[in-house]
């Protein structure tokens, strides 16, 4: 299908801030995702680490909903013309006290379907009661972690990292699982410490970013549903 770029006159053209959590989500957006969707008639497109640095428990971890949704609103409510969308960790996102996520808790028990979903439907009731109008917000989990997308293409992720001996490992570890989307969530089974067990030193921005490249968005659409339809959200938000 082909796609008709946007001709609006500048200043109606629509700015689109993604909220990130980490270095690596921040260096995708900026330095891919972001001349995609160009073309698709936003203005400008630009990652957004989401909350105050000093609020994170551990440098790159998630921050407290309330610090990310203040900072949501903030931009929401001073720039007209913006619109904001979040690309974060579902697994890493906060459960308990002060910190939790909306219905991070509750998701955990549900079918893997349903969990990501519950959680983004929670995210933007929140915003909506706190803007009274949520039209300009798209939350958006990443299930579980940036590298599981990697794993749409095993033999571009390890060329991509410089590591083609270990297509064949990544294969096996994608083979297990429906779709890329779905490798699991623990401390110790979690994309990136599969990756890191047999790449000791990967340096999650730098050798992300150059697997996306040489992957490709068009195979990771095919092969992330939950990304596929975020991605097709984004480019057609303006029609």
């Amino acid at each position: 299908m082909s796609w008709e770029v946007d001709r609006r006159p500048s200043e109606e053209m629509t700015r689109l801030l993604i909220h990130v959590e980490g270095q690596t989500e921040e260096t995708f957006v900026n330095e891919i995702l972001q001349s995609h969707l160009l073309s698709y008639g936003y203005l400008k497109v630009s990652a957004r680490l989401v909350g105050n640095a000093r609020q994170r428990a551990r440098r790159g971890g998630i921050c407290p909903w309330s610090s990310v949704r203040d900072d949501i609103l903030k931009h929401l409510k001073e720039d007209a013309g913006c619109r904001a969308t979040t690309m974060v960790d579902y697994y890493a996102l906060p459960q308990n006290g002060d910190r939790a996520w909306p219905s991070r808790k509750e998701a955990a028990s549900l079918p893997f379907a349903q969990r990501a979903e519950v959680v983004e439907r929670a995210l933007l009731k929140d915003v909506e009661e706190q803007l009274g109008d949520a039209r300009r917000f798209m939350p958006f989990l990443v299930m579980h972690e940036f590298e599981g997308l990697l794993f749409s293409d095993c033999a571009a992720f390890a060329t991509g990292i410089g590591h083609p001996g270990l297509e064949k490992d990544f294969q096996n570890i994608r083979d297990a699982f429906a779709s890329p989307e779905e490798i699991n969530d623990s401390p110790i089974t979690a994309p990136s410490k599969r990756v890191v067990s047999l790449v000791p030193n990967y340096e999650k921005p730098l050798m992300g970013c150059l697997a996306i490249l040489e992957i490709g968005l068009e195979r990771i659409r095919a092969e992330c549903p939950r990304f596929k339809l975020w991605l097709e959200q984004l480019e057609t938000w303006l029609l």
